[in-house]
């Protein structure tokens, strides 16, 4: 009987054919003699066959062929069967019968590179596959007439059987002029174009090395660099794989000038403005993608397309196209979110993103809230809560980085430990000294009437706050990389009072790290502290105290009920808190995810947190991912709860907790 198979090459054939085998797999120029691999877009295909989202082309046949398929992996390593079979058309389509005896052998005939293509990814480079469709080679004359045959009893039965062959490891890499075969002159190491000599040759890693080169060398000042052919050779004596790139740089460029088209409401020259590269610098992608982001970040922009020009002009520049795409200027929407501890809040708001045509952003929200239950310090209040806010902002009123921002609000505030009804104004300069770094100092104004344990109290209340942020993090609403530190210090005074008045400084650190490239599972961390110097404790508002507990610091406890209280177990607030949080984000699918959480803290009447008096909570959570965000469920317990504490907590909103 005779079986078609995919044979390993023979140590007298590697320099020839093996090497137009490998070459034609890489998509290399060189004419290949093994069967399909003379395909020059073969190896971007074999990269798409392993799209877990592939969809399936064919559909129900008139002249259906079912059929059933066997796998038979020597040495049976899960990974290898798993690439195996997640790379066969025979194990995915085998619901979706072929046409006939022909459509179902071709299918056999096509699975031969799948595999191999499969294999390769796993560093098997002398693997053989076997496959026999009833019991015959896909390629044997009589293979038509003997499944004709055997699908008048049932489904007919097809083989696979694969030997892997041993790990190739990388052997030798080199980079090459493609003119002139001499080396190029770029600082870019084995390790850092993951192409180790010693570990795995992974035919993937090929592919990304080739990413890798060209971008270091447009990082170099290359614009045009390319890869033009590369040469792959599999050397089975050695069980290595030695790779070498033929690479056109092209010239060394500076930037030239920058147009803009797409701002059709944006008033003219905002975007130019706001263009920080000048003609003449050196080219760089990394200054291109920092401006893009930039642009974008302005709510009137919807997207941002750089396009570089396709040759330098006639004074050795790189000219950049700028087209913009303008959003909707007005928007409407709502939000809400309850949780056990504190309560139910819903929010109406409506916007314009570009109010005079310089990017001016206008937000208007109302906000009701419903405590839930009677206040502790206040229990003959009115648990209902409002908020009416206005927020402006005004890009570039100094230079392009600076922008005014105003935020004027009459509100309610009930809490466990004071209802506050309050106008308040908060107006103030960002400037922005780069991506990562902003930093706002702003006139913070409050008039309000407070009512606690203590009694009831109007402030006058008048502060300088300085905000400094600094980010790294890839995504606003659901980060897997990168840090967030916010700081904040704000002297304040009574108006009226003699002295100073107190200082008060808080901040927090958060931290977001990846373990897969998928972005499957990410751990996330964060810490915050904060602390009122300069006046005791009921000399400061209690609206300016610090809180700790509920679904914003501590969940599972009370809203406010890891805090300091009175002789009769009234909240009264403190002078400092400490909190810390982590997290576990597992992705279970593309729109479902868990998250099991630790959670610390407590706030502290003297100045500095007492970190012996600590309190603990856990629990698990549920996440929904939208276009807009994830969608967070959170049920926690705390760990060392006393008389009087919840026994858990259930919160609902939009958005990861930090």
């Amino acid at each position: 009987m005779s079986y078609w198979e995919a044979r390993p090459l023979s140590q007298a054939r590697k320099i020839g054919a093996l090497r137009s085998w490998i070459c034609a797999f890489m998509a290399s120029p060189l004419i290949a003699s093994h069967a399909h691999a003379d395909d020059t877009s073969f190896f971007g295909q074999s990269i798409a066959w392993f799209n877990p989202n592939k969809a399936a082309t064919d559909t129900t046949a008139p002249d259906a062929t079912p059929y059933t398929v066997t796998f038979n992996v020597a040495g049976g390593e899960r990974s290898i069967r798993s690439a195996v079979e997640g790379a066969s058309n025979l194990e995915s389509l085998k619901q979706q019968a072929p046409a006939g005896a022909s459509g179902l052998i071709r299918r056999a005939f096509a699975d031969r590179d799948r595999i191999l293509a499969a294999l390769y990814t796993e560093a098997r480079y002398a693997g053989k596959v076997t496959i026999t469709v009833a019991g015959r080679s896909p390629n044997d004359p009589a293979a038509f007439e003997v499944v004709n045959a055997a699908r008048q009893t049932g489904p007919v039965p097809v083989t696979v059987f694969v030997e892997p062959g041993p790990v190739f490891k990388f052997g030798v890499v080199h980079l090459l002029d493609a003119s002139g075969r001499r080396p190029i002159p770029i600082t870019l190491t084995s390790k850092q174009m993951g192409l180790v000599t010693g570990e795995a040759a992974h035919s993937t890693d090929v592919t990304d090395a080739e990413r890798i080169i060209v971008s270091a060398l447009r990082e170099d000042g290359h614009p045009f660099a390319r890869i033009v052919s590369k040469d792959v050779v599999a050397d089975h004596a050695t069980k290595t794989l030695n790779v070498t790139f033929l690479v056109e740089a092209g010239p060394v460029a500076t930037f030239g000038a920058f147009t803009v088209s797409g701002a059709q409401r944006l008033r003219p020259g905002f975007v130019e403005e706001r263009i920080d590269i000048q003609p003449g610098e050196p080219y760089s992608p990394r200054r291109l993608a920092r401006l893009r982001k930039r642009l974008a970040e302005f709510e009137s922009i919807a997207s941002v397309r750089l396009r570089e020009a396709d040759q330098l002009d006639a004074n050795g520049q790189l000219p950049i196209h700028v087209d913009v795409t303008e959003r909707d200027p007005r928007y409407v929407g709502f939000g809400a979110k309850y949780s056990t501890t504190e309560g139910s809040v819903g929010n109406v708001f409506w916007g314009h993103r570009n109010l005079f045509g310089g990017g001016e952003t206008l937000r208007i929200d109302g906000q009701a809230s419903w405590f839930g239950s009677k206040p502790q310090a206040v229990p003959d209040a009115d648990p209902l809560g409002y908020k009416v806010s206005a927020t402006f902002v005004k890009p570039g009123i100094y230079t392009p980085v600076d922008d005014l921002v105003a935020q004027g609000a009459v509100l309610r505030e009930v809490t466990n430990a004071y209802v506050r009804d309050a106008t308040t104004f908060l107006g103030g300069v960002r400037h922005r000294f780069n991506d990562k770094l902003t930093m706002q100092v702003s006139l913070d104004l409050e008039q309000s009437r407070v009512q606690d344990a203590i009694g009831t109290k109007d402030y006058s209340i008048a502060g300088v706050p300085v905000d400094v942020a600094y980010d790294t993090t890839d995504n606003l609403f659901d980060p897997s990389k990168g840090i967030r530190l916010n700081a904040t210090f704000e002297p304040f005074a009574h108006l009226g009072d003699g002295g100073a008045g107190p200082l008060m400084m808080k901040g927090s650190l958060s931290a977001y790290h990846a373990l897969d490239e998928d972005k499957r599972f990410i751990l996330a961390g964060r810490v915050a502290a904060g602390s009122v110097t300069g006046a005791n404790l009921f000399d400061i508002p209690a609206q300016r105290r610090f809180y700790v507990g509920g679904g914003g610091s501590l969940r599972g406890f009370d809203y406010q009920s890891a805090s300091p209280r009175d002789a009769q177990g009234n909240i009264i607030g403190g002078l400092s808190f400490f909190t810390a949080s982590a997290e576990a984000r597992i992705r279970i699918t593309d729109s479902i995810g868990i998250v099991p959480f630790f959670d610390m803290g407590s706030a502290s009447a003297s100045e500095t947190p007492d970190l012996g008096n600590l309190r603990y909570a856990a629990g698990i959570g549920l996440r929904y991912y939208t276009s807009l965000g994830p969608i967070r469920f959170d049920f926690a317990v705390p760990l060392n709860p006393r008389d009087g504490d919840s026994r858990y907590g259930f919160y609902i909103s939009l958005g990861q907790a930090f």
